[in-house]
């Protein structure tokens, strides 16, 4: 397999070596007449330089989520030359969501699959991956890998599957049907990226993909719009420290509250209602902290109802909020004091760098790559799976000693910084796109 994704190679003079006349030199007639050839060439018109080669990215659904906001940070921040995109949805594309794309280069496809196999998608993509030949097409998590085949089909150069997270109806990786249709599909992929260190794991021991064809690349955060609120004012000498900053809408703009919140898609693995019977226990457990520590969760999804009914049947429903799905998340982290993930399974979170870049303490769940962003006792906390007395415990203890939980967020600031910067996953893409 070549480089398909290098466009700029070197082009020679069909003529043979060209020739140059060194600074200084006496101008013979031969030389003088080659000069002046020289001038004329440079007066005729230039053939327009190629276009950068075009990247196609296949996901299930282009729409609100984890996965699709590490590819629409992808897009926005990978340079115009490097690459141009296109984006297929097997079913939708989410207009509302797809105007986070900032180039106006992008070509957004919605194929309308209805459910079961998506063979009968075959012909149809075909045809428009040759009509519009990319470079490189890449399909992300189970879902739209069975478009692999199509790919081929189409003569598509380099093709690349990426991992992003757990299957739903395999969180601990241990399905080997899951594992079989990987394998199916592997003679069609050439190259794989693995979020992290945990699901490249996954492709090499568990399915056998060689790991000479895996490369791990973190998610990059946006530090510029992920970032800690401003510090505001000091207090009796001491230097100013960052406070939460009000939220639009939200009932806990009080300076004097204490607000842990989560964001994200609420779904059986992300597991939100163990939150709110960790935050019903913490409230239990140290009845004081009524009068400071507030709930904030964001989303939507089937377990939204699950969640407020716990809330609800605690007698604790105006201490939380949940305003579901809200498209500021950049403001509403500022307007936290700690994050709280309390997935059952995860890829690499995107929720958490944004967390960990907006300077707030992280409480995890010990699964995927979350060990891999959360350094425990360092910038954050991790928890087993489901232990809602040790989401509760940290809780009422970032609460009662809030300095010690901002100073978490700070160092977690740093680290994102430093680790896991936006550069850093586009030159991790750009090596695959170019078959490093």
């Amino acid at each position: 397999m070549g480089k398909p994704f290098d466009s700029g190679a070197a082009r020679g003079n069909p003529g043979g070596t060209a020739d140059v006349l060194a600074p200084g030199a006496a101008a013979t007639p031969g030389a003088t007449l080659q000069a002046v050839r020289a001038a004329q060439a440079d007066l005729r018109p230039r053939a327009p330089a190629a276009p950068p080669p075009l990247v196609c990215h296949i996901v299930y659904r282009f729409d609100t989520g984890g996965l699709e906001n590490g590819l629409v940070n992808l897009i926005n921040h990978m340079p115009r030359a490097t690459a141009r995109h296109m984006v297929v949805a097997l079913t939708e594309v989410a207009e509302g969501f797809a105007a986070r794309v900032r180039r106006r280069d992008v070509e957004f496809v919605s194929l309308h699959k209805p459910p079961g196999h998506g063979l009968r998608l075959y012909p149809p993509l075909v045809k428009l991956l040759r009509r519009c030949r990319p470079a490189v097409v890449h399909t992300r998590n189970l879902a739209a890998l069975e478009m692999q085949p199509a790919a081929a089909w189409a003569g598509v150069p380099l093709r690349v599957h990426g991992e992003h997270g757990r299957d739903a109806e395999d969180i601990d990786g241990t399905s080997r049907r899951h594992q079989w249709m990987r394998r199916a599909y592997a003679p069609f992929v050439h190259r794989y990226v693995a979020l992290s260190r945990d699901l490249a794991g996954y492709l090499t021991e568990r399915v056998g993909i060689d790991g000479r064809r895996v490369a791990q690349v973190y998610n990059g955060v946006d530090t510029l719009r992920f970032r800690p609120a401003q510090p505001v004012g000091s207090d009796a000498g001491h230097a100013a420290v960052a406070r939460r900053e009000p939220v639009a809408g939200s009932p806990f703009n009080d300076p004097g509250l204490w607000v842990a919140g989560t964001v994200g898609r609420m779904m059986t693995v992300k597991a939100q209602p163990d939150l709110a019977q960790a935050f019903v226990r913490a409230l239990r457990q140290a009845p004081a902290l009524r009068a400071r520590l507030r709930l904030v969760m964001v989303g939507e999804g089937s377990l939204r109802e699950q969640a407020r009914h716990i809330l609800h049947e605690a007698g604790v429903a105006e201490l939380a909020w949940l305003p579901g799905e809200r498209h500021d998340v950049p403001e509403l982290m500022r307007g936290f004091d700690a994050f709280v993930l309390p997935s059952h399974a995860e890829g690499i979170s995107n929720t958490i760098l944004e967390a960990m870049a907006s300077g707030l303490p992280v409480l995890a769940t010990s699964v995927g790559g979350n060990p891999e962003l959360v350094s425990g006792g360092s910038t954050g906390v991790l928890v087993p799976a489901g232990d809602i007395d040790a989401l509760a415990a940290t809780l009422i203890q970032w609460c009662q000693r809030p300095d010690a939980a901002r100073a978490l967020g700070q160092v977690g600031r740093e680290r994102v910084c430093v680790r896991f910067s936006l550069k850093s996953m586009i030159d991790g893409y750009t090596a695959v796109y170019r078959g490093a």
